[in-house]
């Protein structure tokens, strides 16, 4: 696993639709260990767990396998340009 097929399972799906229009910034050295910071409009509103619901999701099963750990940062359009 790499950083830039999270970044494109997150921004355009994979077991599960992704989150469209959706920009992600993906970085992890190691294959298994993981930071991004997600920027989507369908966070507005959310609380914070439930935007990292909404991330999860897209990932599927790969999260707890070949994605052991993904720390993230997920904020909307707004929140990005503050």
């Amino acid at each position: 696993m790499n950083a830039d097929s999270i970044r494109q399972m997150i921004e355009t799906g994979f077991e599960k639709a992704g989150l469209p229009g959706a920009r992600a910034d993906v970085q992890g050295e190691d294959g298994v260990h993981f930071e991004a910071t997600v920027v989507s409009e369908a966070f507005a509103g959310k609380l914070p767990l439930a935007r990292h619901r909404m991330v999860y999701a897209t990932l599927g099963e790969k999260m707890g396998g070949e994605i052991h750990a993904l720390q993230l940062r997920t904020i909307t359009p707004a929140e990005a340009a503050a």
